[in-house]
């Protein structure tokens, strides 16, 4: 299953989902006392790796963070090929003034807005869609 590629058909289908809980960005020199299960994202990059956790593990472990998010997954199974979704998405985010932040996974496109935005970028999303 390679994922649709047609962006009507992405947009039409895209389906957001907020997920629960607060999101952080984090980086750790060392990923020892970090259980892999807790990782929601994971990227290494050349300064430290970074990971996107939910707020409490962060906590629980005292990682630092600045920018606390909500997680929303568009639920159709695009491909890693699909050309214009993000454009799409960011460019309706945009209009909403509303950062976001993507992770694009083998099945879905995953979206971190600031915590304070995650209803107003569902309605963007939702509006995007129609």
């Amino acid at each position: 299953m390679s994922g649709e590629t047609n962006l009507n058909t992405l947009l039409k289908n895209m389906t957001p989902v907020l997920n629960e809980g607060d999101y952080v960005y984090c980086t750790t020199p060392s990923l020892n006392n970090i259980n892999t299960n807790d990782i929601i994202a994971f990227f290494k990059e050349e300064e430290a790796p970074t990971l996107i956790l939910k707020k409490e593990t962060a906590d629980k472990l005292n990682l630092e963070y600045t920018y606390v998010a909500a997680w929303i997954t568009l639920t159709i199974h695009s491909s890693l090929e699909a050309t214009g979704l993000t454009a799409a998405f960011a460019t309706a985010l945009a209009k909403e003034s509303i950062s976001c932040n993507v992770v694009a996974a083998y099945y879905h496109d995953h979206i971190f807005v600031a915590k304070k935005d995650a209803e107003r970028a569902m309605m963007a999303l939702k509006r995007l869609s129609e």
